[in-house]
C-alpha cells in the first residue's frame, strides 16, 4: 500500500473492514484476534500505528498517527508469531505485510484476504471452538459453536449431505415423489440399466441411500432424505428449516399474499416437492415467443432457464444444518431468492464463473441427473446472459454474514426504472441529471430501499471499498446523501430536505455581482450546493479558504446565499426565500 492508499483508506474506507491499532513498541495482542476475525469474514486492513477515536463523529478527529518505533523488528516479530502456532493457518504473503511512512511517522499495513472455505475457521491459541473470530460492526467477536461447526462442514471435501442418517429407511421416503422424479429421470436417460433397479436400489445409485461400511448400518442420507423423504420424517430431523413461497403480486386490497406455498399439510414438504410445485407459478406470467428449432416449437427462453437455475442454486447451496427459511418471493420488479448459509467463495468470483464446489454435492447431482443445473461454473453466468439480453438491472447477489443468510435479487425493471428516476427528479431536480451513472444508482438504490451502505453497494458495483467510499462521499458533500455512522458501521439516506432553488439568473433581478460572485452563483445553479472547497477548486479568482469565506459572507449579506450544516458537515446554497420578500 502506498501512504495515498492508506490516507484514502482512512477517509472513504469501509471501516468494518478496518482495524487501527497504536502498538508502538510491540504487535498488539489483539492482532491475532483481528487477523482471524478478517480471515473468517471477507477480509480486511490492520494499520499499526494509527490509533483510533470511535467516538469522534468527523472523519478527520477520528484517526491519529502515532507510528511505530524499530517497523522492521515488529514486521519481523510478526512474521514469527504468524509462522508459529499462534494461529490455524498463515494465509498471508510478502505483498500483504509492509511498512509506510505518513506524516513522517512509520505505519506498518497488514492487508487480510478472507481465507478459503477449506482453511475456515481460521483461529487461534490451538483452539477452534475458543479462539475463531469474526467481524461485524462492533468490532471483531468470539465466533459460536455453531458458526464454527458451520465452517467446519464447509471445509469438508465431502460436503454436507453425504452423511447417512442412522433410522431413516427406505420408509422415511415419499414414494409419490419418488415416482414423480423417476419418471422425468428416465424421461432424460431412457438407456440407464438403473431405470429397472428397485427404488431401494435406485437410490443406492443416486448417493441418496447408503450404507456405512466400518458399522455396517445402512440408511437414507441427507441429500435422500431431504430430497425424496416425507415432511414429518423431514422435519423430526432438520425442524430448523422452513420452505416458504410468497407471490405479492396482484395484490387484492388488504391482502398480505396473492398467493403462498408454506407448511399446510397439502403436501409432503421436501426438495422435489418444492420445486415441482413452485417452478411453475414463477415462470407462469413470462412471456413465451414463438420460435421453432427444426419441426419443434421451443417454449421456454434464456429467461426462464434462469429461473430455474436460481432455484436450484438455493437448494444446492443452503446450509440445512443451521437455521433459516428457504423463501422466494414473486414482486412485480423481480424475484428474491433467499437461502441460509453464507457464501463459499466470494461474491466477486460467483459473477466471473467457473468455481464448482457446491456446500450439497449430492442434491446438486440430483438435478443435473434431470437436466437441471449449469455445468460446472456456468450457472450465475447463465443467470447474468439472460438479465442483460433484457436489458434489466444486474441481479443482486447478498450476503448477511450476521445472520448467515444469503439472498440473491433478480430484477425485471431497467437499470433505472422511470418511476424511481421521476421521484429523484422530483427531489433534486436538474442536478440529478448530471450526476454519473455510478452516482444515479446508488441514489436509485436508496430510494428503493430506504438506506445503503458501502458494502451492500460491494455487490452492484464490484469495486474496491474505497472507490465506493468516495462516490458515497461525494454524494454526501453535494447534499444528496445523509451520512449516519454507529460504531464502525456507516449508512446512508436520501436528502429529502435537498433544494434547488428555481431562480431567474441574477442579472435579470437587477443584483450587481462581481465576476467572482457571479461565478459562485452560477455553480450553485448548477449544482444546487456549493462548499469552500468547491469555491477554491472552481473559482479561478479564489485560491484560499479565506477567500473563499470571504466571497460566501458577501453573497449571505446579500441574503442572496444561505448557510447549512449536516453533521459537521457545512454547505451553501440559494436561498429562495430571497425572491419572496
Amino acid at each position: 500500500m502506498t501512504s495515498q492508499e492508506i490516507k484514502d483508506l482512512l477517509q472513504y474506507g469501509e471501516h468494518v473492514n478496518l482495524e487501527c491499532k497504536e502498538g508502538s513498541n510491540t504487535v498488539p495482542k489483539s492482532v491475532w484476534e483481528t487477523y482471524s476475525s478478517f480471515a473468517n469474514t471477507s477480509g480486511g486492513t490492520i494499520l499499526l500505528g494509527i490509533k483510533e477515536n470511535m467516538h469522534a463523529k468527523n472523519i478527520k478527529d477520528r484517526f491519529e498517527i502515532t507510528g511505530i518505533q524499530n517497523p522492521n523488528q515488529r514486521v519481523k516479530d510478526f512474521w514469527d508469531t504468524i509462522n508459529s502456532n499462534k494461529v490455524s493457518v498463515n494465509i498471508l504473503f510478502d505483498k500483504n505485510v509492509g511498512i509506510e511512512q505518513i506524516e513522517n511517522a512509520s505505519i506498518i499495513w497488514i492487508q487480510v484476504p478472507e481465507a478459503n472455505y477449506q482453511h475456515k475457521p481460521v483461529y487461534i491459541n490451538e483452539n477452534p471452538l475458543r479462539g475463531s473470530y469474526k467481524r461485524n460492526h462492533e468490532g471483531d467477536y468470539h465466533c459460536t459453536e455453531q458458526e464454527v461447526k458451520a465452517m467446519l462442514r464447509d471445509a469438508s471435501s465431502s460436503g454436507s449431505d453425504g452423511m447417512i442418517l442412522e433410522g431413516y429407511t427406505i420408509d422415511d421416503i415419499d414414494i409419490p415423489t419418488l415416482k414423480a422424479y423417476r419418471i422425468e429421470y428416465e424421461r432424460q436417460n431412457p438407456d440407464q440399466i438403473w431405470n429397472s433397479s428397485d427404488d431401494k436400489e435406485f437410490l443406492r445409485n443416486l448417493g441418496a441411500y447408503g450404507k456405512d461400511r466400518k458399522t455396517q448400518k445402512e440408511g437414507l442420507t441427507v441429500a435422500g432424505l431431504l430430497m425424496f423423504g416425507k415432511g414429518l420424517s423431514i422435519r423430526e430431523r432438520f425442524d430448523n428449516i422452513r420452505m416458504d413461497y410468497l407471490d405479492y403480486t396482484n395484490l387484492a386490497p388488504e391482502s398480505r399474499w396473492s398467493d403462498r406455498i408454506t407448511y399446510d399439510g397439502s403436501w409432503e414438504n421436501n426438495l422435489y416437492n418444492f420445486f415441482r410445485r413452485v417452478m411453475p407459478k414463477l415462470v407462469q406470467d413470462l412471456k413465451r415467443p414463438f420460435s421453432m428449432e427444426g419441426i419443434v416449437r421451443v417454449d421456454t427462453t434464456l429467461v426462464h432457464t434462469a429461473l430455474r437455475e436460481a432455484f436450484v442454486n438455493m437448494l444446492v447451496h443452503s446450509d440445512y444444518h443451521s437455521h433459516g427459511i428457504l423463501k422466494i418471493e414473486k414482486q412485480d420488479d423481480g424475484f428474491i431468492f433467499s437461502n441460509p448459509g453464507n457464501l463459499m467463495i466470494p461474491a466477486k468470483a460467483i459473477y466471473e464463473g467457473g468455481h464448482s464446489y457446491a456446500r450439497n454435492p449430492r442434491i446438486q447431482a440430483l438435478f443435473r441427473m434431470i437436466g437441471l443445473g449449469e455445468n460446472i461454473g456456468s450457472g450465475f453466468p447463465t443467470i447474468l446472459k439472460a438479465w442483460e439480453n433484457e436489458k434489466w438491472r444486474e441481479p443482486d447477489l447478498y450476503e448477511d454474514t450476521e445472520s448467515r443468510r444469503i439472498d440473491l435479487r433478480l430484477w425485471m425493471v431497467s437499470f433505472i426504472p422511470n418511476e424511481c428516476s421521476k421521484q429523484l427528479k422530483q427531489i433534486f431536480g436538474e442536478t440529478y441529471q448530471q450526476l454519473s451513472k455510478e452516482e444515479q444508482t446508488i441514489l436509485m438504490i436508496t430510494q428503493q430501499e430506504k438506506s445503503v451502505s458501502n458494502h451492500r453497494l460491494q455487490s452492484v458495483f464490484h469495486m474496491h471499498p474505497t472507490e465506493i467510499g468516495k462516490l458515497l462521499q461525494n454524494l454526501v458533500d453535494k447534499n444528496f446523501l445523509i451520512q449516519s455512522s454507529k460504531n464502525r458501521w456507516t449508512f446512508y439516506i436520501l436528502n429529502t430536505d435537498f433544494k434547488k432553488a428555481k431562480i431567474q439568473a441574477p442579472e435579470i433581478l437587477g443584483l450587481s455581482l462581481n465576476a467572482t460572485d457571479q461565478e459562485i452563483i452560477e455553480f450553485l445553479l448548477r449544482n444546487g450546493t456549493i462548499t469552500t472547497k468547491d469555491i477554491v477548486t472552481s473559482v479561478d479568482s479564489i485560491n484560499t479558504s479565506q477567500g473563499a469565506l470571504i466571497a460566501i459572507k458577501r453573497l449571505m449579506d446579500t441574503g442572496l446565499v444561505k448557510r447549512q450544516r449536516n453533521g459537521r458537515h457545512i454547505y451553501y446554497m440559494i436561498d429562495s426565500n430571497f425572491f419572496s420578500s
